[in-house]
């Protein structure tokens, strides 16, 4: 946030500048001016979303000046800081605008308070409404990492959303990997162990960004740190991802427990991956069954079906039949296009974007954004028309 300070007072200065710079986002101070008549003559180019007001020692006629300076940036809000409660001159502030008075000498906490609240009502119209995702594995090997993080990457890249991706794999997760070379600079595990100061900045800055509208926030990399998760955190997590993104896709992993359970609570839809084998059928039935028990809706339960092929001895009817649930989507097998994706860390549909396993992925985003198929198909001819032609 930046923040146009009006003092003559360098100590109450450099406090307000140490201040904003601890917070996340920081206040920066763009400007300073050491009188209200000072600010009108020079205005700041950059328009600063906060003015704040050391309003010490301020006589009843400069108050008329406080009215223009609100005029000057309209945009802003605005904070009096005052030593004195001077009935007059606190009437002609909220006439201007004014909607923070502080007491002098400054209260740390009522001035962070304060900013929380000007934070709160700046992004009030801002934010989103966004839909929790998740992918988990029926079997080990499924290939349910490399969908959610593809399927992230395209459902950002075609369908213009903003796109958050959670790993949660408890021991080894390597999502980030899969569409990316960056280290992670933070994980999952950092977030929970200063789950005080997220709000959607934050969260921001401790992803990997793979595109500016997709980030990754890391598993943990060390497996013990996973063992300080708590439940709740993970509600605070994505509440505020919901928030600030448009979707937030799990990649769940295989396990079951505390912390995965809370996730697929928050879930709006869970996306079983499986392969057509009788040992994928069986876990994704035992899955599925505990799905049951904890009440999930069977409609929110949406299988996909990874590395399919036609003509196998084990049909889609089979799954649906073994499973009492409707495969949503099929991902043909397409081991060429996945394996050079992979061992590269480059998404697939940025590599290869005609193959089939690229056209699954954008079908797929289709099916979960509800674009209308003129529209789709439209974006899939733009998007892979001429990659064929220049075959």
């Amino acid at each position: 946030m930046k923040a146009l300070l009006i003092t003559h007072d360098s100590q109450l200065q450099a406090e307000i500048a140490a201040q904003g710079a601890a917070r996340m986002p920081p206040v920066t101070l763009v400007a300073v001016r050491s009188r209200l008549r000072d600010a009108l003559e020079r205005v700041v180019p950059d328009s600063p979303a906060l003015v704040i007001v050391d309003a010490s020692g301020l006589d009843e006629g400069e108050a008329e000046l406080l009215v223009r300076l609100a005029k000057l940036y309209p945009a802003a809000t605005f904070m009096l800081l005052t030593r004195d409660q001077q009935q007059n001159l606190l009437i002609r502030a909220m006439r201007a605008g004014v909607r923070e008075v502080l007491q002098l000498p400054l209260v740390h906490s009522a001035f962070h308070d304060a900013i929380n609240r000007i934070a709160d009502a700046a992004n009030a119209g801002k934010l989103c409404d966004g839909k929790v995702l998740a992918f988990i594995s029926c079997k080990g090997g499924s290939g349910a990492t490399f969908l959610s993080t593809n399927f992230a990457y395209a459902l950002a890249s075609l369908a213009e959303k903003k796109v958050i991706l959670i790993d949660l794999h408890g021991q080894f997760g390597d999502a980030t990997l899969y569409v990316s070379d960056q280290k992670p600079a933070m994980t999952l595990s950092d977030v929970c162990s200063q789950i005080a100061r997220i709000d959607g900045a934050f969260l921001d800055s401790c992803l990997v960004h793979v595109t500016p509208s997709f980030g990754i926030l890391a598993a943990a990399d060390d497996p013990s740190h996973a063992i300080d998760l708590k439940p709740e955190q993970m509600d605070i997590i994505l509440r505020v991802a919901r928030q600030h993104y448009d979707y937030v896709v799990l990649d769940v992993g295989r396990q079951i427990d505390a912390i995965s359970l809370r996730a697929l609570d928050n879930a709006d839809a869970i996306y079983p991956v499986l392969q057509l084998a009788l040992p994928d059928l069986r876990d994704g039935r035992r899955l599925l069954d505990i799905f049951r028990s904890l009440g999930y809706a069977i409609e929110n339960t949406r299988l996909i079906v990874n590395r399919y092929e036609k003509g196998g001895r084990l049909r889609l009817q089979d799954v649906q039949a073994s499973l009492g649930a409707e495969v949503m989507h099929t991902v043909p097998n397409d081991y060429v296009a996945v394996t050079d994706s992979v061992n590269q860390g480059v998404p697939v549909l940025q590599l290869s974007r005609a193959s089939p396993v690229a056209r699954s992925l954008a079908e797929l985003v289709e099916l979960v954004t509800a674009r209308r198929v003129p529209e789709a198909k439209g974006l899939l001819t733009r998007l892979f028309g001429r990659a064929e032609a220049e075959q």
